[in-house]
Formats: C-alpha cells, structure tokens, sequence
C-alpha cells in the first residue's frame, strides 16, 4: 500500500473561495465523469439483483468466501489509494523530492509478514471480524474495546476522505462542493448496501483500472509537452529532486532510508496486516492460498503506483520549470498543486481532464465503499450478533444492508462537520494514523506473546491511545502555537493509514527551525512514520508488564489456534546443533505460566522435549470452530 504525503495547509471553504476557479470542462469531459458513476452503480446493482431473495449473511460480508486471488488484490490496492493519495504524493515529490520513493522498500515486509503471518491465523480461525480474534485470544471486553477503536477510526476517516478532495476539486474547477459530496455519497451507499463485500471488491477493480489510466494520460501528456521522460529527469537532476539514500539514523529526521525502509514496515502492518477493510478481504478468498497470493500480488502493483505518483511529481516540476505557475497557483494549498497542474497540462485536450477527475473520484469511491462494509460488518459481528444470536438469516442480511444505508447518512454528517472545523480538520485527519498503531500492538500482543492476558490487553490498548494521542496532538497544538511556517525540511507528518496501495493525507509537524528542539518539543518532532512502531510498542510492554504482574495466562484457558508459534519458527533457521540445545526451553512456560500448543503443530524438538519431561495434558476448553484439530493444555511438572 502507498502512504501518501501532502503538507495541508488549514482547510476552510474560507481559504479556498479566493482562489481563481477553473472552467475547462467539455461535455465529452462530464461523460467520461458520468461513466465512472454510472458503471459503479451498475456493478453494485448487478451483484445485488442477481439472486435477490436469496441473499445471506455470508454473501453480503465476505462474499461468501469465494473470491479469487486476483480481484481481491487489486481491490486491496484500491481500498487504501484514496483521492488524498493521488493528490498527495505527486505533491510531497514536488516540493521535497524523491525520498520518498524508497517507502518502496517497506512493501516487502509490511507484505511478507501479513502473508505468512497475519493471513494463516485469521483464515485458519474462520472469522468474519478481525476483532472476532480478539475475543478467542483474550475475551469478550477487548474484543468490544477494538471494535469500537476501529469504529471511532474509520468514521472520522470517511467524513474527511469525502470532504478533503471534493473542496480541492472545487478551488480548482470551480465543481460544487456538495454536489460531489452527495454524488459520491449517495451512489457508494447504494452500491455497497445492496451488494455486499462482492459488489465492492468489483467495483474496486473497475476503479483501479480508472485510477492507473488517469495517472497514465497524465505522464504521457505531461512528459510529451515537457520533451520526453529523459528531459524530466535532467531537471529534476539539476535541482536536486533525485534524492540519494538517506542513511540518517535520527527518528526525528523527517524522511530518511530508514525511516522510510523500516519506519513504514509498522504502518504498512497496520493496514495490511490487522485493518478490518483488508482482513476482510483476505477472508473473502477461497483459499488461504489465494489470499496469501493476493498479498503477494499487491507488491508488484504497489510499486507500480508510487513509481507513477513519483513520475508524476517529476513532470509536474519539470512542467513549472519551463511554463511558471500563476500568482494565484504558487499561493494555493499544496494539496491543490496537482490539480493545478493536470487542468493546466490537459486543457484543450477533450476527456482527458474528465478521465482524471473519474481517477481522483474512483480513489474516494473505492475507499469510502470500504469502510462503509467494513464497519457494518464488525457492528454486526462484534456488537449486535453476540447479544441477539436468535437473529434470523434474513433479518441479519436486513440490518446489515441498513447498518451500511447508516454509516453512508453519517458519513455525510462527518462531511457536513469537516466543512465547518476548518483548520482543526487537520487534528481530525490525524486520528486515523494515530490509532492504527495501538490497533497494530494489540493484535500483535495476542499473537506473540502467549502470556498476555486480558488485564494486559485493556491496559495496553489504553496506554498505546493515550501516548499516540499525546504526541499527535502535542505536535499539532505546538505547531499551531508558532504559526505559518516555511516549508520543513525536517518536518514530519501524520499518516492517514495512510495506507489505508497507501493513502495518507497528513499534516505537517512542528518545521525546523535553527535551534535544536529539547524535552517535549523533541518529541513531538518524531517522524509521522514511526508513530506506528512507537504506539505498537506501547502497547505490547504495558501489556507485558500488566499481564506479569496479574499473573499472565495462569488458570486460564488459551486457545493455542491463536497464537502464531514464532519460537519454532525461529528454531527452525538456527543449525541443528542449536536446535538440539534449545529444544527443551521451545515449549517451555518459562515465567508466565501455562504453554498452549498444537501437538500436530509442534516441531520435532518441542515433541522430544515433550518425551523428555513428564507431562500432564488436559483438553482446551476454549470455542473451537467446525474442523478444528483437537488442542491441549500442556502443564510442566518438576521431574
């Protein structure tokens, strides 16, 4: 998934009204926007009707399981790739240059780790929430702690994701603020409400395609009227755009390799590993084959998009080089930069300023959509299932198709509200990046660590929210506080999971000034990408910490289908003569108490070891789902 980066100045209808409207829109220009809406619809129609009456639960959440590997991969590439994406990146290239590209390189493991990870333990426990893990790992309360993390999350997202780009659209093209809020609204509600996960993941499909032809016509003219792509690169060369690698270990330094390289593997875990809109996905497959190939597949096509949003930054400046930009443009929002640009480049040429307008729409559609399914799922599952289980089939698919009509009416509120909070709509964008991290730990907590508990859970959750909110909103009340700064070369940014293949819309951090920041104003300087990997981590030694002191798994029931074995795993690469010592301590409860395993599960060593020790093994009493293997807990005894 792309994180995309953009330094937002406040956004107020206010600051935007001034700003000199264009009008360059043809009428072949409307139908190629009125196309991409009407063929969305079509598809959300299409899956709705097809089998009306006969509809389930199954099919409306998770497509009844029976997706194939490659919709499911472009349509994770898509959920993320918000219109603030397509905006963003080519900007954060523009004015900083290329650093940026090297978040390249957090794609490998922040897919590899969910692929052989994440996606195994999820689809093996046959969940339909994300937050379902929860409760079979630790209990009923942590799961309704996450759900509503989740939930608190994604509504204020949608709000912003619809609000943000259409009044950019209208500072630039003069396109009515509201009309494209109630457009974009109205037609993804109906589509997602009446045909489920699989109208969506369709839909997506359909979308990406629109966004990678747009972002294609942009290059191609653009490079064209600028002398080529080799011309682009030579000024960019000449000044200064083509970043070298940044070995700067400093957290603190905005983008560095590392920051980026390993900095933007914890965010990318936290969208592509534990976030609802993604596992949903994955779960939709067929196979857990496929779902671990369409992980693998959205490595390729990530690298594809921000090399083209990179590209397209590189045009845009090599573009302004030669044609400068008007007063009224060099003094806009850097958000409306590519705007600018592209009705600037694509004027008197009929379709294309349409097709890219359809590529911005399709980001929101694809990711609005999303969320919207998303959250009437884990409010289905997590919150009204547990308590009503004598819902009948119908009813259930019922709500559900009104829990999605409700989130795309409050979605609309969260617009109407991001209108009027000006530039405190930066705090709010804020949020989505600041809880994605403590979310990361939680499920991490669970899975790593068997003798976390629930006390520890709850308690790390919390600490993880309150560090991530302090220093989020620390950073932006201190930059407040100093007022319009230049732009930072040492600034940093709050993602906007972002990345959500990654979307960001974020918003700049303190900027560096000549003296060097100490005590809390240091710490609010951290790069936006380790707030994932800080928050996580807060979350897992709170809960490591409370677990030890609450007495860890001790007397209760763990179920071991939730915890991924990484000892083994780890004994597994070590020479055999390693193994051979430490195959005793591979099962070994060490200081928490109880070990849970899978005898079919173990590994060669931890069985010797079992045979080497007397054990006394006793059925799990935890919820096992239809197919499951039979599981123990396995209890050492002094011999």
């Amino acid at each position: 998934m792309r994180v995309g980066v953009t330094t937002f100045a406040p956004l107020s209808p206010a600051s935007n009204t001034s700003t000199v409207k264009y009008t360059v829109f043809s009428p072949v220009d409307y139908v190629v926007f009125a196309l991409l809406l009407v063929l969305s619809l079509a598809i959300g129609l299409y899956h709705a009707c097809r089998g009306w009456g006969r509809h389930t639960i199954g099919q409306l959440q998770m497509a009844d399981r029976k997706m194939g590997c490659l919709p499911v991969a472009l349509s994770l590439l898509a959920t993320f790739q918000s219109a603030v994406a397509i905006l963003g990146v080519p900007s954060e290239i523009y004015q900083f240059g290329t650093q940026y590209w090297f978040l390249g390189c957090s794609y490998f493991l922040g897919l590899l780790i969910p692929a052989h990870i994440f996606i195994p333990v999820f689809y093996r426990l046959h969940l339909t929430s994300a937050y379902e893990y929860l409760e079979l790992r630790f209990n009923k309360t942590v799961r309704v702690c996450g759900t509503i993390t989740f939930i608190f999350q994604m509504v204020i997202y949608m709000g912003v994701v619809l609000y943000a780009p259409s009044l950019a659209l209208n500072a630039v093209t003069g396109f009515d603020i509201w009309l494209s809020v109630l457009t974009l609204g109205i037609v993804c509600t109906v589509y997602t409400a009446l045909g489920g996960l699989k109208a969506v993941i369709w839909t997506d499909v359909f979308q990406t395609l629109v966004m990678f032809l747009g972002q294609l016509a942009v290059i191609i003219v653009g490079s064209a009227k600028v002398g080529g792509l080799e011309r682009v690169w030579d000024v960019a060369s000449q000044h200064h755009r083509i970043s070298g690698i940044k070995l700067d270990p400093d957290p603190f330094v905005r983008h560095t390799f590392w920051t980026l390289a390993f900095g933007g593997v914890f965010m990318m875990l936290s969208l592509y590993g534990v976030n609802q809109a993604q596992v949903q996905r994955y779960l939709s497959s067929r196979t857990e084959k496929a779902a671990i190939l369409s992980c693998y597949a959205v490595f390729p096509c990530q690298q594809v998009v921000l090399c083209m949003s990179c590209l397209i930054g590189l045009v845009m400046f090599t573009y302004y080089k030669e044609y400068p930009m008007s007063t009224q443009q060099s003094e806009a929002a850097p958000d409306q930069f590519v705007l600018y640009f592209v009705m600037d480049l694509l004027r008197g040429l009929p379709g294309l300023p349409g097709l890219f307008v359809a590529c911005l729409f399709s980001g929101s559609l694809s990711t609005i959509s999303s969320a919207f399914n998303s959250l009437a799922t884990v409010t289905m599952e997590d919150l009204v299932r547990p308590w009503f289980p004598q819902f009948s089939e119908a009813r259930a698919t019922m709500l559900s198709r009104i829990l999605a009509c409700s989130y795309g009416l409050l979605c609309l509120g969260m617009a109407y509200i991001s209108s009027q909070m000006g530039p405190v709509l930066q705090a709010a964008i804020s949020i989505f990046g600041m809880v994605g991290g403590p979310l990361l730990g939680l499920f991490c907590l669970g899975m790593f660590f068997p003798c976390a508990n629930p006390p520890g859970a709850v308690v790390g959750l919390l600490a993880g929210l309150i560090m991530a909110f302090w220093i989020g909103i620390g950073s932006i009340v201190t930059r407040m506080g100093s007022g319009p700064a230049p732009l930072p070369l040492n600034g940093s940014h709050f993602s906007l999971p972002s990345n959500l293949s990654t979307i960001a819309m974020t918003t700049p951090m303190p900027s560096t000034t000549l003296s060097r920041p100490t005590g809390l104003q240091r710490l609010y300087s951290l790069s936006y990408l380790w707030y994932s990997a800080h928050n996580s981590t807060t979350v897992i030694v709170v809960g490591l910490l409370v677990s030890l002191l609450t007495g860890g798994m001790r007397g209760r029931t763990l179920n071991p289908r939730t915890i991924y074995p990484v000892v083994p795993k780890l004994l597994a690469l070590l020479p055999v003569s390693c193994q051979k010592r430490l195959r005793c301590k591979s099962h070994s409860q060490g200081l928490f108490g109880d070990t849970t395993v899978l005898p079919e599960k173990m590994s060669n060593g931890m069985l010797k070891g079992i045979r080497d020790k007397e054990a006394v093994a006793e059925p799990i009493k935890g919820p096992l789902h239809p197919g499951s293997s039979p599981t123990f807990i396995v209890q050492e005894t002094s011999l």
